[in-house]
């Protein structure tokens, strides 16, 4: 004996299985067009954010082809000669001479503002009752 009430419904389950394999199919071969193919995708089909296009400014201040370093290229070697003996002892001695300004300046200025400070603050006595 059945109870419940039967109800035919048609079925989606061929449309959307139609659906589900043309989007994969469709994901599929954008991947390999892309690096982005997802956000591609989404954007395709409207979902995706409203891309602005480029102001002027940005377009012509942009050179048309950018030369990167290929990985794996050795780096080109330094356009300066390394110093000489002479010329390292040279460069010490001058930084010595701002260190030895800069430290003389700064004992100046503590000197400047030397004065006494001013005596302790001690509170007032409680009131007993």
């Amino acid at each position: 004996m059945d109870r419940g009430i039967k109800m035919n419904f048609p079925t989606a389950a061929p449309r959307c299985v139609a659906l589900l394999a043309a989007a994969v199919l469709a994901g599929t071969l954008s991947a390999c067009a892309s690096p982005n193919a997802a956000g591609e995708l989404v954007s395709s089909t409207g979902f995706g954010p409203k891309l602005a296009a480029r102001p002027d400014f940005v377009t012509q201040s942009r050179p048309d082809s950018l030369e990167y370093m290929t990985i794996g290229t050795a780096n080109p070697g330094r356009p300066e000669k390394p110093r000489t003996l002479a010329e390292v002892k040279a460069a010490e001695a001058e930084l010595d001479a701002i260190r030895d300004r800069n430290l003389a300046a700064g004992t100046a200025a503590a000197t400047l503002g030397g004065t006494a400070p001013p005596p302790a603050v001690t509170p007032p006595a409680a009131k007993t009752r």
